[in-house]
């Protein structure tokens, strides 16, 4: 069996090298190839185009319209010429939405692994869904209801955040490696994986930093992104990077500032007290505010139905209310006890078993029946 499978962002490289390993043991025989990046190809996938070259947020993507034209391009032709029974698709909604269109068009059964949040915004794109895409997977209790509402039926999986939590091993001797051994709080800092995510949220985690002497922070870190992004954190005496080990510097931490996006859901789920913070350009937040259907913008908050996490967004997401909320985080107490358990509750929501199995399962028993016809 071959399998064409194209993820877009890390997050998504992740997910489907777990996809990967899960459809290797259920056929040792499938042959993997795509666009991803380091995981998937050890995972055994056969590398076509690495994401960090697909990694565009926002006006960016207008910016590099032509580049992502042209890889577009690219990709169709090496469907083509690779043949695949089916085209596995994760994640990545504006390049990934325009794969399955082609996908369909030629016959290719295409499935759509964490499709796009239709239902956070232009929940028309959920008809074109319909009619490009075979089979679908959701990794969130409510988008199964949501997409029901446009005579949709998907899969619910569970969710391959807690399939990766569960899976992780704490490295032994972490805070002394990173000289982290202090009697200060330990405050994890998440400023996410996108440049233009960096560019407004770090300088004022910088200023949360200087106003909060008395805590240690650590900056999770990522080593493909440029160092000057960090640049108003360096050289702090109350902060340490830590480069590619989120998961380990979350096993430790007493309270954590997280930027919006799937990390917020990590932090929930190693029941770390967090607030979630999130800033854009004047313009692209004048736009988001008219056109996103969501109360919530961390994923804590939307799978609960209700505020879990306090949600610090654009102008309010300032050094002065930050750090208010930072120190409500870290004391002893109510307000620290209640979030930790409707984090229990959350983890129960998502715990069906491993998203990645059920998935690979799923894609193999819906194969299986597409040959038999």
């Amino acid at each position: 069996m071959k399998y064409y499978i194209i993820a877009g962002e890390r997050s998504g490289d992740l997910h489907g090298s777990n996809l990967v390993k899960s459809l290797t043991r259920l056929q040792p025989q499938a042959s993997f190839r795509g666009f991803g990046g380091d995981e998937m190809q050890q995972a055994g996938v056969e590398l076509v185009m690495h994401y960090d070259q697909l990694a565009f947020m926002g006006f960016e993507a207008v910016l590099n319209f032509f580049k992502i034209a042209r890889y577009m391009a690219d990709c169709k032709r090496d469907i083509l010429a690779y043949k695949p029974a089916a085209l596995i698709l994760i994640d990545y909604g504006g390049f990934n939405r325009r794969m399955a269109d082609f996908g369909k068009s030629k016959g290719i059964p295409v499935h759509y692994y964490i499709p796009p949040k239709v239902w956070a915004w232009r929940q028309n794109r959920a008809w074109q869904l319909k009619k490009a895409v075979d089979h679908m997977y959701v990794i969130l209790p409510f988008e199964k209801d949501f997409f029901k509402k446009y005579k949709i039926n998907v899969d619910y999986v569970g969710n391959p955040v807690l399939d990766a939590i569960r899976s992780f091993k704490p490295a032994e001797f972490f805070l002394e490696q990173h000289n982290l051994k202090t009697t200060q709080p330990l405050v994890a800092l998440l400023p996410g994986s996108r440049i233009r995510e960096l560019q407004k949220i770090v300088p004022v985690m910088a200023e949360v930093v200087k106003a909060q002497p008395a805590f240690h922070f650590a900056v999770a870190a990522i080593r493909n992104l440029p160092s000057e992004l960090y640049q108003p954190l360096a050289g702090l005496k109350n902060v340490s990077f830590i480069y590619d080990a989120t998961y380990d510097l979350l096993t430790h931490a007493a309270a954590a500032i997280v930027t919006s996006g799937t990390a917020t859901l990590e932090t929930a789920l190693f029941k770390v007290p967090q607030v979630v913070v999130y800033k854009a350009g004047n313009f692209e937040y004048f736009i988001a505010s008219r056109v996103v259907k969501v109360k919530f913008i961390s994923l804590v908050n939307l799978i609960a139905g209700y505020e879990v996490v306090k949600e610090l967004i654009q102008d309010h997401a300032s050094a002065t209310r930050i750090g208010a909320e930072l120190l409500n985080l870290a004391q002893q107490g109510d307000y620290r006890e209640r979030m930790q358990k409707e984090y229990n509750q959350l983890y129960a929501s998502l715990d069906i078993g491993s998203a990645s199995d059920n998935t690979a399962q799923l894609i193999v028993k819906y194969q299986n029946a597409l040959s038999n016809t």
